[in-house]
């Protein structure tokens, strides 16, 4: 359910500050905030629906292959605000993944999420430059084996979850197999190579002036993260700044216009390894050992983009689900990234509708349909961001739910073609 690579730990020492401040506040009778120019809440912002969902995923993911998955998850299992959820992969993407979220370690306070996945085989996307300079089958891709991921997600939320802190930490490994031509000819195998090992950190906070933190339909909610990586061996060490801002403006009584920013920076503490040779030896692959001239270059071109990270660093990307969805995942890459987006949510209904169709079960409570548009860019180079730009646009069909679940379908087009998407959640979230 949700998404796979789910975030853990930090604000610790914020969340038992602020505890302590909002109720030494609350016994001195300050604990007040003029909300008067903030929307109402529509309703409660934590939910006891039960729900559940279980169904078949097929899958085709451009440059990592087809395949079919099984979903399924339970929302607000046992009477709590606790989600499980997970899924196997089968096909050219082997693996599995499971998750639990919402465990309310505070009551409505401090919440937990936590999660682990292992995927036995998948192949990557790796375009040949960075940036928005590449033509669409302009890339090759990396083999991986023995890949684990596992962290969790830690969230202190107060004033009716109007503002947050959070903290997460995210651990796992992969060992590169191969790399291949857009085909799947292999171009090279690595030999005997070690498993990378990483760890992701990110803390952040969100201020939420909204009607809904589910389901916004009016106002504005803006998020400040930092994610960090300590150095792996000769990589750079680095950290990337995300500002993202979304206005909900109202269109009648149950609809809503909604306008997202995102400004995104890599910002390089120390270069790593740039040296060629160097990190040839260190992936295994050796691409001036390969006779043909074609397979060499793009050999070169993946060690090139190893450089490149290690010079820049690399801020979020985009591409995927949730930004320039016409693009496969991680489309485009660079150290700064700027992006914009519009959808029209046209709420056809806006009910509270119990439905149990054997496979899915919950409380439909609006059925919408979106239009949306998106552009974005990003470079090596603050000065080269926006002078070539990508854009989407396309139609989508929601289903959102009480349990607090939204079932997403786009159908999203751009210069490359069409892309269909099915997912879980609202675009453009960074968390």
């Amino acid at each position: 359910m949700r998404t796979l690579l789910m975030r853990f730990l930090y604000a610790l020492c914020l969340v038992s500050t602020l505890t302590s401040v909002s109720g030494a506040q609350e016994l001195s009778g300050a604990a007040s905030i003029d909300l008067s120019l903030v929307p109402d809440r529509r309703k409660e912002q934590f939910q006891k629906s039960f729900g559940y969902a279980l169904f078949p995923y097929p899958y085709s993911l451009p440059g990592i292959g087809k395949g079919i998955g099984l979903v399924g998850g339970a929302m607000n299992v046992f009477d709590t605000y606790t989600d499980v959820y997970g899924i196997i992969f089968s096909g050219d993407v082997r693996g599995e993944a499971l998750g639990i979220a919402d465990i309310h370690l505070i009551p409505k306070t401090l919440i937990l999420e936590t999660g682990v996945g292992a995927i036995s085989k998948i192949s990557i996307q790796s375009y040949s430059q960075r940036g928005m300079n590449t033509n669409k089958h302009d890339y090759h891709l990396i083999e991986l084996t023995d890949t684990e991921y596992y962290g969790g997600r830690l969230v202190a939320t107060f004033f009716d979850r109007r503002f947050e802190v959070y903290g997460a930490m995210y651990e796992g490994g992969a060992r590169p197999k191969s790399i291949r031509d857009n085909e799947g000819n292999v171009i090279t195998t690595s030999d005997n190579a070690s498993k990378v090992r990483g760890r992701t950190t990110l803390v952040g906070t969100r201020l939420d002036l909204t009607d809904d933190y589910q389901d916004p339909r009016k106002g504005f909610r803006v998020d400040v993260t930092r994610t960090s990586s300590p150095p792996r061996d000769s990589s750079a060490d680095f950290f990337v700044m995300d500002y993202n801002t979304t206005a909900y403006v109202p269109i009648g009584r149950r609809s809503t216009w909604a306008f997202n920013y995102l400004l995104s920076d890599a910002v390089v503490n120390k270069q790593g390894e740039t040296n060629r040779t160097a990190i040839e030896n260190s992936t295994g692959f050796h691409c001036s050992t390969i006779a043909d001239p074609q397979l060499r270059r793009l050999c070169t071109q993946e060690i090139d983009s190893r450089i490149a990270e290690n010079t820049y660093g690399t801020a979020s990307s985009l591409g995927g689900f949730s930004r320039l969805r016409s693009y496969p995942q991680s489309r485009f890459k660079g150290a700064h990234t700027m992006f914009y987006g519009t959808e029209i949510r046209w709420n056809l209904t806006d009910e509270t509708t119990p439905f149990n169709i054997f496979v899915m079960k919950d409380v439909r409570t609006a059925v919408q349909v979106s239009l949306f548009y998106e552009a974005g860019s990003t470079a090596d180079t603050r000065s080269d961001v926006g002078k070539i730009m990508r854009d989407s646009y396309g139609v989508g069909l929601r289903v959102v739910t009480a349990s607090g679940v939204v079932f997403r379908g786009d159908l999203a087009a751009g210069k490359e073609g069409i892309e269909p998407e099915i997912f879980i959640g609202y675009p453009w979230e960074l968390q």
